[in-house]
């Protein structure tokens, strides 16, 4: 199927310093620029992100201080970088969670604008998920060839997901077979998490809330200048025990982090 176009269409990917939309910077940016009428042009350019790239950081893209020493600012690229993308549509891979945002700050902090109003965004991840469902339904027929019996009774979908865990240790032969090796590999929980889906964050020693508009401010800030923020929370629907994160806040207590054994406790 050939794609029709009437105007350029994006593909962009960003590396970074770390995952924090409001505190970490772009490393590199790679584009894919497709036009109406087919051709295409690839770009690629590391930047100096003007802080530290964490080890952890490095140790994912490979790029390290020495490597973007001598490699321009995002503001001293930020005018052409905006001219290149206007009038383009936007595509990319889960963009709409993290590459773009990441962006918008960027040029937020160099005081320019990245406008979306207007562009169609094309996310291959989402059009991942859709067309290949991750239901459990689905990765029973995949894994072990046949329909759950009785689907959505607790029974039922307990024993298939044994089944598929099975199933998966049978057709991937470089599976861990132990359960260490597979928590260090698939454990999804972000290190940086203090709750148990990151509405706060660790930023080194110090609690962040780490969602929305406020993402990358200081619990203690938010307690004294927002604390109509922290109440919000609490009447919202939000876990339990962020709510009592915010409890805590606003009465003066916050999390602490060990920093010998990586666990954190009340104050």
């Amino acid at each position: 199927m050939k794609l029709k176009l009437d105007r350029p269409l994006v593909f962009f990917d960003l590396e970074t310093t770390g995952i924090n939309l409001m505190q970490d910077r772009i490393v590199e940016l790679s584009v894919v620029k497709i036009f109406p009428d087919g051709h295409r042009e690839v770009k690629t350019r590391r930047l100096n992100p003007g802080m530290h790239i964490p080890e952890e950081a490095s140790a994912v893209h490979g790029i390290y201080d020495e490597d973007v020493a001598g490699e321009p600012s995002f503001e001293e690229i930020a005018p052409m970088l905006l001219n290149y993308f206007a009038d383009s549509d936007l595509g990319g891979y889960n963009i709409n969670k993290f590459d773009i945002p990441m962006l918008i700050n960027e040029f937020k902090r160099v005081s320019m604008e990245f406008p979306l109003d207007g562009r169609r965004i094309i996310d291959s991840y989402i059009i991942f998920c859709r067309k290949e469902p991750r239901s459990l339904t689905a990765a029973y027929k995949f894994y072990c060839g046949k329909d759950i019996e009785n689907a959505h009774s607790a029974e039922a979908d307990t024993l298939a997901t044994v089944e598929v865990f099975m199933g998966q240790l049978e057709k991937y032969d470089d599976l861990p077979d132990n359960p260490q090796e597979l928590h260090n590999l698939f454990n999804q929980r972000d290190p940086s998490w203090i709750d148990s889906t990151g509405k706060f964050k660790w930023n080194g020693k110090e609690p962040v809330v780490g969602f929305g508009k406020n993402t990358g401010l200081l619990l203690r800030q938010i307690a004294v200048e927002n604390p109509s923020f922290l109440q919000w929370m609490i009447r919202a629907d939000f876990p339990d025990d962020a709510k009592q994160i915010a409890r805590d806040a606003i009465g003066g207590k916050f999390p602490r982090k060990e920093v010998d054994n990586g666990q954190q406790n009340d104050d």
